[in-house]
């Protein structure tokens, strides 16, 4: 006997973000180089970014402003 599955809903395409490649715009969490998150505003990149560097102090946390194209330590 064979089950056929029926979608609901229609999947939507997921976007991707490529670890390698800079965004354009907003800011972004980058850990150990690589960059991870990104966010709209930097106070929500800054909160994250504490709260992870707080848990694991050994990693290297850099917000990047994709506007100024500069990294920055937290502070």
């Amino acid at each position: 006997m064979r089950k056929t599955i029926t979608l609901t809903e229609e999947t939507q395409p997921r976007k991707i973000q490529r670890a390698d490649v800079a965004p354009a715009e907003g800011f972004s969490l980058v850990v150990d180089g690589h960059f991870k998150a990104h966010y709209d505003d930097e106070k929500a990149a800054k909160e994250v970014g504490a709260e992870l560097f707080g848990r694991f102090p050994m990693l290297q946390v850099l917000i990047y402003d994709a506007a100024t194209k500069t990294r920055s330590p937290l502070q």
